[in-house]
């Protein structure tokens, strides 16, 4: 008999979940709503927000719009975005996730007492990480993995800060690297700004994809915390798939298998999730 177990752990985070609930409250009012970016990187619950009326803009759509309500999704903004939502008479729906936004301040702050460099561990280009540098007018230097910390100038103050959904481990390595190496004459601070929320999957799905003979991995392939959390299931366990959703689960994967793991992002839905476990059964 096939076991099917759905993670309980995975699914939305918190930021993701206050982002799509005020949409849905604004659309259910008959308000006409933009999103400034994906919602969720999760193609499939940007299509079901897209049917009840959420129109997707980018920054260059945004300046083009006049009083207007445009949403901001969890992983928030650089300031300029507010400045022109000012200039534009646009009503700002601030959906950005409190972790992220406590951490913008912290950088804020930092920027603004001046001296030696901030550097932020993080995808280059991702949303957040983009509304991270905005908060130092453009100036924080960007390394994505320990093998960029090498870049930074050590005889110099550093200031250095995570992206919420990078990985610890790797962001210690940083810090030990930099501790190594830095200046004696230079001051050297860290500063753990990742989401324990997102922390403590890593070692949940580890633990959950062990205990399977196949895991499906759902999850969009836009997700940078996805992508982390599905290497450390392919990492613990070598059956494991990425999808997207039901239609790209293949039949020969189920030949022999007994139990099936199926779990996800902090971008993935329940719903979706469940999606494949009916399309299993179906099978």
């Amino acid at each position: 008999m096939l076991q099917i177990e759905i993670d309980n752990g995975s699914g939305f985070c918190f930021g993701v979940t206050t982002a799509i609930q005020k949409a849905e409250e604004e659309l259910a009012k008959g308000n006409k709503l933009y999103c400034l970016g994906d919602i969720v990187h999760n193609g499939m619950e940007c299509e079901r927000l897209r049917q009840m009326g959420l129109i997707t803009i980018n920054h260059a759509d945004m300046e083009l719009l006049h009083d207007v309500k445009v949403l901001l999704r969890a992983h928030g903004e650089p300031p300029e975005t507010y400045e022109l939502a000012r200039r534009n008479h646009i009503e700002i729906i601030d959906a950005t996730c409190p972790v992220v936004l406590q951490l913008q301040r912290k950088i804020k702050r930092q920027h603004e007492a001046g001296n030696g460099q901030i550097v932020i561990f993080g995808k280059k280009g991702h949303a957040e990480v983009l509304g991270l540098v905005g908060q130092t007018q453009s100036t924080a230097i960007v390394i994505e993995s320990f093998e960029e910390v090498r870049k930074l100038d050590f005889s110099r103050d550093i200031y250095l800060y995570s992206q919420t959904t990078k990985s610890l481990d790797e962001f210690h390595r940083i810090i030990e690297y930099i501790q190594q190496n830095i200046s004696p004459e230079a001051t050297f601070k860290s500063f753990d700004t990742i989401c324990r929320n997102v922390a403590n999957r890593m070692p949940n799905i580890s633990t959950f994809a062990t205990k399977h003979d196949l895991i499906l991995f759902v999850c969009g392939r836009k997700s940078s915390n996805g992508r982390v959390l599905f290497n450390e299931c392919l990492r613990v366990n070598p059956n494991t798939h990425l999808i997207e959703g039901p239609e790209e689960i293949a039949p020969s994967w189920l030949e022999g298998i007994q139990t099936i793991g199926i779990c996800g992002a902090t971008s993935t839905p329940k719903w979706l999730m469940e999606q494949c476990r009916d399309a299993i059964l179906k099978m």
